[in-house]
């Protein structure tokens, strides 16, 4: 199979979806939107992001407990992904997203130590820079396998 160029990046919770995208050349991945799902998944709102970045593979985060062992939110992660591939007709891989949201929160304050306001103007989110991380992931992943 062709190996993927290019990924867009779900961190998937019962609340919000962040999304990125990452491309393997550049070996860079940036936040590009957070979806509310409180009321159900906006499948038309990630259908015209697919549509307008083409990616080659869609990567979504595997909420794990730390010890490895399945959370309560793993199975709901395992089912959009397959639901992303069966909708979009895409190849999907699942990333151990581990401590992600941790390390997003860190960052993210890295980011805009002016505070709120920062993060307001430019959109990215906790959730969105969570998407990073698990793209982060499957280019140091892609890297080592090559």
């Amino acid at each position: 199979p062709k190996r993927a160029e290019s990924a867009m990046g779900f961190d998937y919770g019962r609340g919000r979806i962040g999304i990125a995208l990452a491309s393997r050349v550049t070996q860079y991945a940036s936040p590009l939107h957070t979806l509310d799902v409180r009321q159900g998944i906006d499948w038309d709102a990630i259908g015209q992001l697919i549509a307008t970045w083409q990616p080659d593979l869609l990567v979504v985060g595997l909420p794990l407990n730390e010890d490895g062992s399945e959370h309560e939110v793993t199975a709901e992660a395992k089912r959009f992904a397959r639901r992303l591939e069966g909708r979009f007709n895409r190849p999907y891989r699942l990333v151990d997203e581990r401590l992600s949201s941790h390390e997003a929160a860190a960052r993210l304050t890295g980011m805009y130590s002016a505070g709120r306001r920062g993060r307001r103007r430019t959109g990215v989110t906790l959730d969105s820079v969570a998407a990073c991380l698990i793209l982060e992931t499957w280019l140091s992943l892609e890297a080592a396998n090559r």
